[in-house]
């Protein structure tokens, strides 16, 4: 999910951040909703399912901001 970081410093922002972890289980399930949608599992229109990608998107780049900022 995050290239080129380090998957034990992903495991620990989890741990000690919770607005972090809260974000990264709601990332999770976006991630999931869409695939099963995409998969036809989850029978959703073609605007939900842009609005989920939207939304999954902003979070996974609120997230490697978040990760970013540890880093420094």
């Amino acid at each position: 999910m995050f290239e080129g970081q380090s998957p034990a410093d992903v495991e620990a922002l989890i741990k000690s951040d919770p607005e972090f972890r809260q974000l990264y289980r709601h990332h999770q399930q976006l991630n999931s909703k869409v695939m099963d949608a995409e998969l036809g599992v989850l029978p959703i229109d073609d605007f939900t399912l842009a609005r989920m990608k939207k939304e999954k998107l902003l979070a996974k780049d609120r997230l490697t901001r978040m990760l970013a900022r540890t880093r420094h």
